[in-house]
């Protein structure tokens, strides 16, 4: 067995502010640590459970962020950004045989985590199909769009529950819990046992009931904070502004769905 493992940081054990997850600022190196930490948990739950190679993209900021040297000899890492519209889940293809997500976190305008986002911050929110539209989302469909089931994702409570409420198949390990502009978390060692050991038995479930839900046609919206950043994606072609800071975008295509963020959000 052969899997694709996309780690985001803001979903880790712990982490409360931005300074957290940015190079060079105060308690970066913990967190970068704790979030290898918790990739390395992933790997070895899943290696323990039958699975023989591992695919790691380091998905946060500069894509470079988990320590290699932390990692199982089973897993390899992908780092820094590919320039492909797959974006966190560049390298995926059709040789693998699941996905697991570490370290996500809620989408823009989800009270459930105090850094709450979706790409970026330059966005209010982003909906697929009137879905409120967490980075999990657009990444779940990159998955569904190779027809690859979902092994395991951990990240705040908030994604999780959202995650349970698309497919409640999949395992889920939610080691914190945002409270406003708080984060409550559980221990950085509980999080490293309980990932390890959901991403284990995760290896014995039917693919089949692991799947996320594909739709047949995409209607995309994305709300930006700033009136020019509509503008500038409404150039984008097929896309549709509707008021000063909103645009649309469909297509039945989810490849076509991935380009137009990849330009535009």
């Amino acid at each position: 067995m052969k899997l694709f493992l996309s780690a985001d940081m803001e979903g880790t054990t712990g982490i409360t502010t931005w300074d957290e997850t940015e190079t060079g600022k105060r308690l970066y190196e913990h967190f970068a640590r704790q979030m290898s930490s918790e990739v390395a948990a992933a790997c070895e739950g899943a290696i323990a459970g039958g699975a023989e190679s591992i695919v790691v993209k380091d998905a946060h900021d500069s894509a470079c962020n988990i320590y290699p040297n932390m990692l199982p000899e089973q897993a390899c890492i992908l780092r820094s950004w590919a320039r492909h519209p797959y974006s966190m889940m560049a390298g995926l293809d059709d040789s693998f045989d699941g996905v697991m997500f570490t370290g996500y976190h809620s989408a823009a305008s989800m009270p459930t985590n105090p850094l709450s986002h979706t790409m970026n911050t330059k966005n209010n929110w982003v909906k697929i199909n009137g879905i409120i539209c967490p980075e999990l989302f657009i990444n779940s469909l990159t998955a569904a769009y190779v027809g690859k089931p979902i092994y395991l994702v951990t990240g705040d409570k908030g994604l999780c529950e959202w995650m349970k409420g698309m497919n409640p198949n999949i395992p889920t390990v939610a080691v914190s819990e945002g409270m406003g502009a708080a984060s409550l978390s559980i221990h950085p060692a509980l999080a490293v046992k309980k990932i390890r050991e959901a991403a284990e038995k995760a290896m014995a479930m039917d693919p089949k009931d692991l799947m996320f839900p594909m739709p047949e046609h995409f209607r995309v919206e994305i709300n930006f904070r700033r009136h020019m950043d509509a503008l500038n994606g409404s150039n984008y072609p097929g896309c549709v502004q509707i008021d000063s800071t909103t645009v649309a975008f469909e297509s039945d295509d989810y490849m076509d769905v991935l380009k137009f963020f990849y330009w535009v959000l």
